[in-house]
């Protein structure tokens, strides 16, 4: 009889997950979001977010054009200075295991405005940064095949044709991703997790070909001839867009945690994991292209970039198979950027903290997944494509301002957790990751680092945001779209705090703990 009870009995979740959800009740949230992903899975979300081979590929040429084969040593300087944010978001993953962390843990350290304003940030910065990760598959496709250059003949994306290109291809991956998404966590996961394995085995052969292909010695970092005219620190500044464009989004691990198994543990290991691993191979990538390149002084590597040596070196269907693993890896980037953003919006949403908040919290009963932020977020970032076209310096502007909005946000989480930190916040209760005593000179050294990255990506350059002439407004475009969101964003928090909650708030908002 007990076997024909225990067939009968209902099927319960894994006691892990049961322990997770009872977790994220105690921060007054009922779970609706599917609790799937595992540590591998969760490692991916940061991993593909970041996506060596997508920025790599898509900036190399720029940072090369600009600093000259030694701008690689701007790759480790970012590194350790996204590392010291790193830490501290580990910390706050450990301690606050809810989707939309940005803004969750924002609003916890420095109140509901401070809170609001990281979530606005963040969100319009991930909707930028799916378009501009897009766009980067008109730097791999046509030299697969020369049918994907289907506007016009010239693939640079410094050129017209080129950037006209990159906008339709760009449209039809965000469609492909929106579909994606909407359909439900496990698909995501899955098609994410297999990219990122596709993604790292294309890394390791990547290098281990220019490794094996080399034209010189790795003295070749230490050259600065092929750089921009004028001062080298001014032209080293410039090529830093490059590793600063790719080593953003780690802390995607921790926008999922509402999906992810055990996020108390699994969320900071793979936050740090996926940018030092990312951090590995992109250096390795740089150093092995710089000493494979069949020439250093053709101007091939401005303005072909990775491309340019890999196809040098293997002008084979072996070629085109690794270019296929970077085209597998832009399309899981875009795919990655798309559902961290969707669960932010979601998240702000759930507290009735964004318009129409109730239809945007709705989780889609059979796919557990938030559809509309989904769209939304597909159909803005093909709306910032259109609005480009023809832009030849589509791709540098829409980086160069999604990455200064995504710092800005990041400030606005370190700045408010330093100042928790000096006035004694005891975030070490023994069991779960920790900074220690170390916790505010780290912290202190990652807003510093944030406030002069914010700076220098900001700073108005014409050889970046006006390569072939334009208006003013392009010049200062950063700028202006930081100050445009933000005076959105006024008029937008004070609608949603003026108008009737009870109507569109799913439920209360969380109380920070």
């Amino acid at each position: 009889m007990a076997t024909k009870v225990d067939s009968l009995a209902p099927v319960l979740p894994p006691p892990d997950t049961n322990r997770d959800n009872a977790d994220l009740a105690g921060f007054g949230y009922q779970p609706v979001l599917h609790r799937k992903l595992g540590r591998y899975a969760s490692f991916a979300a940061g991993f593909s977010f970041v996506s060596i081979l997508t920025t790599i590929f898509q900036f190399f040429g720029f940072g090369y054009s600009f600093g000259g084969a030694a701008f690689f040593w701007t790759w480790p300087i970012v590194f350790a200075g996204q590392f010291l944010v790193a830490l501290n978001f580990a910390e706050l993953a450990a301690r606050y295991p809810i989707s939309g962390c940005i803004y969750q843990w924002s609003r916890r350290l420095g109140g509901e405005v401070v809170g609001w304003f990281a979530g606005w940030m963040m969100v319009i910065a991930q909707i930028v940064t799916a378009a501009a990760a897009a766009i980067a598959l008109q730097v791999v496709l046509p030299s697969i095949w020369s049918g994907f250059q289907i506007v016009g003949d010239d693939t640079a994306l410094t050129s017209t044709s080129g950037a006209t290109n990159a906008v339709l291809l760009g449209s039809i991956l965000l469609v492909l991703t929106t579909v994606i998404n909407v359909i439900g966590i496990d698909l995501m996961s899955r098609i994410n997790s297999i990219g990122v394995t596709v993604e790292i085995v294309g890394v390791l052969a990547i290098i281990a070909l220019f490794f094996t292909h080399t034209e010189r010695g790795p003295g070749v970092v230490l050259q600065t001839d092929q750089a921009a005219p004028g001062p080298y620190w001014a032209a080293f500044l410039v090529s830093g867009l490059m590793a600063a464009y790719v080593m953003v989004g780690f802390d995607s691990a921790g926008e999922l945690s509402e999906e992810t198994k055990n996020p108390r543990k699994v969320a900071p290991r793979t936050i740090l994991t996926a940018l030092s691993v990312s951090a590995l191979g992109g250096g390795l990538l740089l150093l092995g292209a710089l000493m494979a390149a069949p020439s250093l002084d053709d101007g091939s590597l401005s303005t072909e970039g990775l491309a340019y040596v890999l196809t040098a070196k293997l002008d084979s269907p072996a070629g085109k198979v690794l270019l296929g693993c970077v085209a597998v890896a832009i399309t899981v980037c875009t795919l990655a950027i798309q559902t961290a953003g969707s669960r932010l919006m979601f998240s702000m949403a759930r507290d009735g903290k964004l318009p129409f908040a109730r239809r945007l919290a709705s989780v889609h009963p059979r796919y557990g997944t938030p559809v509309l932020p989904s769209v939304i977020i597909g159909v803005l970032g093909i709306g910032l494509l259109v609005l480009n076209l023809g832009n030849a310096a589509i791709f540098a502007t829409l980086a160069s301002v999604c990455i200064v909005t995504l710092y800005l946000a990041y400030l606005l989480v370190t700045v408010p957790l330093l100042v928790r930190r000096i006035k004694g916040w005891d975030s070490d209760d023994g069991s779960l990751f920790s900074l220690g005593r170390f916790g505010i000179p780290i912290n202190a050294l990652a807003v510093v680092w944030g406030i002069a990255m914010a700076v220098n990506l900001a700073w108005p350059r014409a050889e970046v945001y006006t390569p072939n002439g334009g208006g003013w407004w392009m010049l200062w475009a950063a700028p202006l779209f930081v100050l445009v969101v933000i005076g959105v964003g006024v008029v937008v928090h004070r609608v949603v705090n003026t108008g009737p909650k009870n109507e569109e708030t799913l439920e209360p908002a969380a109380q920070p703990a």
